[in-house]
């Protein structure tokens, strides 16, 4: 059981909130984790109706509800912790008294902030928290990404929050960091040894890191438009499973440790800028096209824009190498996009070819090693090796795979990752949270590339939905011998 607190979400009646955060919360009630002390305060900028503000918790939780056979006692005693508070984050007089006052009465629960809320009133927030002294004891905030949008925006929002709390005290949140999978490439490479003889370019070809998504704008047009995936997805989510590939074995597993490796890789990473990111990179924009037999809009068309109103990439692709001995020749192939073929997050890293082949060709194609880490929708590793295939006479070589299904080998009941990552927040461990020198050094790599986009006024190619992207990403690998491995494709 974790210790008393309270979660004050700002922006709790917004889109991540009710998707991610209250069921994640609901997850403690679910595993026994809340003391009786403690409570959530779910902020709103207008009032809600008792009904109404019900109804959407419970459809909120509604999944986690159907798993959960003591529901009918865990439902009543959650809602009883929930408190609904009329909040203007913007205005200094705006509910803020009201919600210190009641904080006030549970003054011996560490207190966390969520901010889920856009960034730029972030500043806002933290002076408005300082000054109605609800800073105080064990406060601790949460921000959920984006960190700016750029490296001048995200400075200026770590310093503005700096003025108000200590970095110990600030937790830059990414929550692909909170899955079981991603965690469990820390144990994978630094437990077995059979691995660790292998991560470098001595045995690893190249590394593909993809997070596929199925849908397109959901009603996020307004923010998507301005930031596009690059600043939505590469610079947090893909560059820090990339740093979790690439980073060295620390000398012991701590926040500071890790943090200090996972920065070393960023560093390293090369410059893609004016004179290399035709080559290095691709933009896409999903067009029409069917989605699971039904026709499905195109990014214009969702967006309501006139065709060429918008060159907003929906999808990109990068070559990224990183400059250093472990790494010199070894591509990271990194790829994100909207409205693709399936929703999947997959890390796949390829192996060379064996060095002396002593089969001749009549055994069939040798495909190379592979070691896929899934992410999502379902978690597991799977290691493809070579083998004859049974019941032939003639030798004939076939690729298997040897899978460890987390579901299968792991009984119990599975932590959303936000409600690990709270959780952690709630113990004051910061391990898998993102400090600030890590979020300015990714937007130092990002930058030149966003602006050389703009520079050279690059081509948005468009690719169809339900596919798996534009060709022009397909080229850039063919160009190097290689191909995308489709995520979550069982015959892969």
């Amino acid at each position: 059981m974790a210790e008393a607190f309270d979660i004050i979400i700002f922006g709790g009646m917004g889109d991540l909130s009710l998707r991610k955060l209250i069921p994640a919360l609901y997850g403690f009630e679910y595993d026994g984790e809340f003391t009786e002390e403690s409570r959530i305060y779910i902020t709103s900028h207008r009032a809600v109706e008792s009904e109404e503000f019900k109804s959407k918790i419970q459809a909120s939780i509604e999944e986690q509800v159907k798993d959960d056979a003591d529901s009918a006692t865990n439902v009543p005693r959650f809602m009883q912790r929930l408190n609904p508070v009329v909040l203007d984050i913007a205005d200094h007089a705006g509910g803020w008294d009201e919600l210190a006052k009641n904080i006030e009465n549970n003054a011996c629960a560490t207190r966390i902030f969520f901010l889920s809320i856009p960034p730029y009133l972030s500043e806002t927030c933290c002076k408005n928290l300082y000054q109605h002294g609800l800073v105080a004891g064990n406060a601790r905030i949460i921000l959920e990404k984006p960190i700016g949008v750029d490296l001048e925006s995200a400075q200026k929002l770590n310093a503005s929050v700096a003025q108000y709390f200590k970095e110990d005290d600030i937790y830059r949140i990414d929550h692909y960091l909170g899955k079981e999978t991603v965690q469990n490439l820390l144990a994978l490479r630094f437990t077995n040894i059979l691995l660790g003889d292998v991560w470098s370019n001595s045995s690893i070809d190249h590394v593909q890191i993809s997070i596929s998504e199925t849908v397109g704008l959901e009603g996020r047009a307004g923010f998507y438009n301005d930031v596009g995936a690059l600043r939505d997805m590469v610079q947090n989510h893909l560059l820090q499973l990339l740093c979790l590939v690439a980073m060295e074995p620390p000398h012991e597993m701590n926040a500071d440790n890790i943090r200090a490796e996972k920065l070393k890789v960023l560093k390293a990473l090369k410059p893609i800028d004016s004179t290399n990111v035709n080559m290095a990179t691709v933009r896409g924009q999903y067009d029409s096209g069917l989605m699971d037999d039904q026709r499905a809009a195109g990014y214009l068309e969702e967006l309501g824009t006139e065709q060429g109103g918008s060159n907003t990439e929906t999808y990109v692709a990068i070559r990224a190498e990183i400059g250093n001995w472990r790494w010199a020749g070894v591509p990271f192939y990194l790829r994100t996009g909207k409205r693709l073929k399936r929703r999947a997050a997959e890390i796949v890293i390829e192996f060379k070819p064996v060095v002396h082949q002593v089969f001749n060709e009549s055994v069939g194609a040798i495909q190379p090693n592979r070691l896929t880490i899934k992410l999502q929708p379902d978690e597991g590793v799977e290691l493809t090796l070579n083998t004859k295939q049974l019941h032939q006479r003639e030798m004939k070589i076939k690729p298997v795979n040897l899978e460890l299904d987390f579901a299968d080998a792991f009984d119990g009941h599975r932590r959303a990752a936000y409600q690990r990552l709270i959780l952690d927040v709630v113990a004051g461990d910061s391990t898998l949270f993102i400090h600030r020198d890590e979020v300015e050094e990714a937007w130092r790599w990002i930058n030149p590339i966003q602006d050389a986009w703009k520079t050279l006024d690059s081509v948005t190619h468009l690719y169809a939905s339900g596919s798996w992207g534009p060709q022009k990403a397909d080229f850039m690998l063919h160009q190097d011998g290689r191909s995308w491995v489709e995520p979550g494709d069982p015959s892969a």
